[in-house]
């Protein structure tokens, strides 16, 4: 395991997940929305995204924390490992509250208000974006592929607990 996707819905927990990866592995870690987003919550130019993202995929290890349904496909042809936090959209809403007003490692700024367009893409995760998600990791079968259903797996194979891990 020297490339890693973790990917998710948002709320689902990518970035602790990917936090806890990073500790237990040493692998690198960069997350998406650092790439994507500025100190004030406003997307950078598309050509500074995909620059910032094409440096990381060139190295030789890393993980990447994000969904970003427009970069999937090519983060997945060169990663070798995929951890899918598949969680019910109801945990994915309850981690997306949670987290207001919290200062956290993977987002430039600190989220104070809930942007209801946001919370929509939470509540159609499921029926929009998993499909796309599924047909891409049938597609790249040939990787190691985690999905996860629930937070006692994502528990178990961090501590070893898995017959994955």
């Amino acid at each position: 395991m020297k490339r890693v996707l973790v990917i998710g819905c948002p709320g689902s927990g990518k970035s602790c997940f990917s936090v806890a990866l990073h500790r237990k592995s040493g692998l690198p870690l960069y997350h998406l929305d650092r790439m994507y987003w500025d100190a004030e919550g406003k997307k950078v130019e598309k050509s500074l995204f995909d620059r910032r993202l094409r440096e990381v995929l060139e190295k030789d290890e890393w993980i990447l924390d994000g969904d970003y349904a427009s970069t999937m496909e090519m983060r997945m042809a060169v990663c070798d490992t995929v951890f899918f936090l598949d969680f019910p959209t109801s945990v994915c809403l309850e981690g997306v509250i949670s987290r207001l007003g919290k200062s956290r490692e993977d987002m430039p700024w600190v989220q104070t208000e809930m942007d209801e367009a946001f919370l929509d893409s939470v509540k159609s995760y499921r029926e929009k974006k998993r499909p796309q998600v599924m047909a891409l990791l049938e597609r790249f079968c040939d990787k190691r592929i985690y999905i996860w259903n629930d937070r006692k797996e994502v528990e178990a194979y961090l501590k070893g607990e898995s017959e994955n891990a």
